[in-house]
């Protein structure tokens, strides 16, 4: 992205045409600003702000302003939108870092069998109803799927600011929710590169063809996992001493760029399984505080939210017409019974009595930024069509709004954790 930019300010000094790159620029004004009055309105409104990010980002788009098609873009809005998909991509990677930097397994080891049980169905249930559901609208099966795989993801952050307001954080329906949360996030990202090496592979010498894939992945994985846990820790604290101006930053944003390429060249895998690992490797080291705050002033303050609006760019609210509307609904209840039945099932199965049964299975019920990269990734690819997209943007923004609401009336009398 970085070196794209240099070539526009190149050709402007060669005595090209500098106008597009002042298009960009302009263009990052009216998205980061939308983005952030969004955010704000819907933090007001006490919703996440990814909600007011997301409508922003519907709003801009082809579903009612279509800003790029204003006077001042229009002859740079093919160029605009590769250079914000860049910039769309880096965002993705680096909430997918800071979610792996975020993780703490003693919440998983805490939860334990409430959180493996509950992890595990909580992905297999809506990944079945959901490739039925497709199935039964005549989709071909790899991608109904793809579909059940980004229907399978949990927004857990949510549901963890409800229970931190109602005092019911720290309970066994809390660390059930953070611990299932952690393995169901693990589960989708490993389920989606699989998919993609799965599919990658087809036509191409079959089952041992998968196979070699198959230990593509598990050499990346256990190489780069081992060199993360062994070697970086005294790469880092090397880097640290150097008198390097944001030497940290850089050397860790370097590193979180080279295992979202070796997960593609190397393992066959999405870039965001790689900066994933990254984050997770990162998250024993001593200066994970440091990388964290850093990190997450880059990514929120600028790229994240031009990730999250260039969703809301990327969706046609008006694609969902009456060729699809039964799709959106369908799919929605489908999304909405798997979480709650197949999360609460574990939970029961786990220990939990049947009233916190249905509370974790309602705190797992909404979509959110996995589920996004893992749908705008499908696009991109080719393998879901702008409506298909157009109604899982849907299918986010009506589990988000719907979780919290469900979730305080699960809970009658607030108490303090």
């Amino acid at each position: 992205m970085m070196f794209s930019l240099f070539l526009s300010i190149s050709a402007a000094g060669e005595g090209a045409d500098t106008t597009s790159f002042l298009a960009f620029g302009l263009a990052l004004v009216v998205v980061i600003t939308f983005s952030k009055v969004g955010g704000y309105i819907s933090v007001r409104l006490h919703q996440p702000a990814v909600l007011g990010e997301l409508l922003a980002g519907l709003i801009l788009g082809p579903s009612v302003l279509y800003f790029l098609q204003w006077d001042i873009f229009t002859s740079h809005a093919t160029l605009l939108q590769v250079e914000l998909q860049h910039f769309a991509e880096i965002g993705v990677l680096l909430l997918m870092f800071i979610a792996g930097l975020e993780l703490h397994l003693s919440d998983l080891l805490n939860s334990g069998k409430v959180a493996v049980l509950a992890g595990v169905t909580g992905v297999a249930f809506p990944l079945l109803l959901s490739a039925i559901n497709m199935l039964l609208f005549h989709y071909p099966i790899d991608r109904a799927i793809f579909i059940g795989l980004i229907l399978s993801a949990t927004s857990v952050s949510i549901s963890a600011q409800t229970l931190i307001e109602l005092g019911y954080l720290r309970t066994r329906v809390g660390f059930g929710l953070l611990g299932s949360a952690v393995l169901d996030d693990v589960l989708v990202i490993l389920g989606i590169s699989i998919f993609f090496a799965v599919v990658e592979s087809s036509g191409k010498g079959g089952a041992l063809s998968i196979l070699i894939l198959i230990g593509q992945m598990v050499l990346f994985l256990s190489v780069f996992g081992l060199f993360g846990l062994i070697a970086l820790p005294k790469l880092i604290s090397r880097i640290e001493r150097l008198p390097i101006s944001r030497g940290l930053l850089a050397f860790v944003f370097v590193v979180m760029l080279v295992y979202a390429w070796a997960a593609e060249t190397i393992g066959h895998m999405a870039p965001i399984t790689g900066a994933f690992l990254a984050g997770l490797v990162l998250s024993r080291s001593p200066f994970k505080d440091r990388i964290k705050e850093q990190f997450s002033s880059v990514a929120y303050g600028i790229f994240v939210p031009v990730f999250f609006v260039s969703v809301g760019l990327s969706a046609n609210a008006r694609l969902v017409d009456n060729s699809v509307i039964w799709l959106l609904i369908v799919l929605t209840l489908g999304a909405v019974v798997g979480k709650v039945l197949g999360c609460g099932l574990g939970g029961y199965w786990g220990g939990l009595n049947r009233r916190e049964a249905l509370q974790l299975g309602l705190g797992m019920m909404s979509r959110g930024e996995v589920g996004l990269i893992i749908a705008n990734n499908g696009i991109n690819s080719g393998i879901i069509s702008p409506q298909v997209f157009a109604v899982i943007v849907g299918i986010v923004i009506i589990t988000t709004l719907a979780t919290p609401i469900f979730l305080r009336l699960s809970f009658r009398q607030p108490q303090k954790a």
